[in-house]
């Protein structure tokens, strides 16, 4: 049973920084592009930042300069270091990885995290 498991929400004030991360648990081949989404209330969830196995990046306009996503394979982990955060930043936030159960593409599924909330005080 795959699970990811992300820690680092919290209460920070406009300006602060915060760092996520997630790792990737249980029994499987490779993991394709990590990223990380967000949903706040009222709003749909949309994606934050992704990063695909061979390292490139994407990020939302909106946290370009301000965020930066990473990865470390060998410990199955993605992180996203969040600074100078504005209270528009404030959402609960989701870790998502495109996990493999074997070589094949054809294996692949997304995996979710339970959240973790962000609240950026003004």
């Amino acid at each position: 049973q795959v699970q990811l498991a992300e820690s680092g929400g919290g209460l920070v004030q406009a300006g602060g920084s915060l760092r996520l991360s997630c790792v990737a648990s249980g029994s499987f081949f490779s993991i394709d592009t990590m990223g990380w989404y967000r949903q706040a209330p009222g709003k749909q969830r949309e994606l934050v930042a992704a990063i695909t196995s061979g390292g490139s990046t994407n990020y939302a306009d909106s946290v370009k300069g301000r965020f930066t996503i990473s990865r470390d394979d060998a410990k199955n982990t993605v992180s996203l270091q969040m600074n100078s955060l504005k209270p528009e930043d404030t959402a609960i936030y989701y870790c998502n990885a495109e996990i493999r159960r074997t070589i094949s593409r054809l294996s692949r599924n997304p995996y979710w995290g339970q959240g973790t909330q962000v609240t950026v005080s003004s």
